[in-house]
């Protein structure tokens, strides 16, 4: 009963905190109309992330994660892959500060040099893989699915990791690339490698992983229950990581612009001039 008390608590604490993001938001996008306005689409994905954040950890479907692994799986799929793209392509930075009536921002170098090294792809990438392979470890599961405290902190890792993950691809203001942008189809690329070995184990060792941490049903529940989790994430990594690598390889094969223009390779070459 406490531990239910604690996670209504939770999710109560999660709604308030998506519902407060929301109104800076459109508070921001609402002021920056008459200066440097940015397209409502941007508003439009930050509000669409916040929905399936709200979605995936404090709905009423929240809780099947705690009983089903294709619950959970979904979850942190959705999360990872749908919901940290989408506020990052909405430029975060520039609607929030506008939200709270930043009109100008100076970013102190002391600062803007730690989220640059914070923010190397290489970090990014091993960032996001370690909190998924790290989460799938049976204790790290029970522990997650037996904690309230341990349920958020697993959901607020994956949103994180999701957001390191996709920095370097979407590459948001302020940021700026670290590497080539031929280098980003290798990046998705090699990050569907350990997603791929781990849904194939889910999917073929043949017995239930998470016996302990997910449910009490009979084993052969248990292991059709994995198998499907197994499969969704195969399939899912496969989808939503190689269609933005081919869309990039697409764009770098492309023709080149004339002088003075923007290349195609270019992350939002229609971006424009946010301060």
């Amino acid at each position: 009963m406490h531990a239910g008390h604690q996670s209504f608590g939770l999710d109560l604490l999660v709604v308030a905190g998506l519902v407060l993001l929301a109104g800076v938001a459109v508070r921001g996008w609402v002021r920056r109309r008459a200066s440097r306005p940015l397209p409502g689409w941007r508003l439009a994905a930050w509000l669409a992330g916040l929905g399936l954040v709200w979605l995936a950890t404090a709905s009423p479907l929240a809780g099947l994660d705690r009983a089903l692994l294709t619950a959970h799986m979904l979850k942190h799929l959705v999360l990872m892959t749908l919901a940290a793209p989408l506020l990052l392509v909405s430029e975060p930075i520039a609607l929030l500060s506008s939200g709270v009536g930043r009109d100008e921002v100076r970013v102190p170098a002391a600062l803007a040099t730690s989220g640059r090294t914070l923010t190397h792809p290489v970090l990014c990438w091993l960032a996001g893989t370690a909190i998924v392979l790290a989460w799938h470890v049976p204790a790290a599961m029970s522990l997650a699915m037996h904690s309230a405290t341990g349920h958020a902190a697993q959901s607020a890792s994956f949103l994180v990791g999701g957001l390191l993950f996709w920095w370097p691809v979407v590459q948001p203001w302020p940021s700026r690339p670290h590497w080539p942008a031929w280098i980003v189809p290798l990046y998705l690329l090699l990050a569907t490698l350990p997603c791929d070995a781990l849904s194939a184990f889910l999917a073929f060792c043949g017995r239930p992983v998470y016996a302990a941490a997910l449910s009490t049903a009979p084993p052969e529940q248990l292991l059709a229950d994995q198998e499907r989790a197994g499969a969704l994430m195969w399939v899912w990594v496969t989808l939503v990581y190689l269609g933005p690598a081919v869309w990039q390889v697409l764009r770098l094969l492309g023709p080149t612009v004339p002088a003075g223009g923007v290349h195609p390779a270019t992350p939002f070459p229609h971006r424009p001039r946010l301060w």
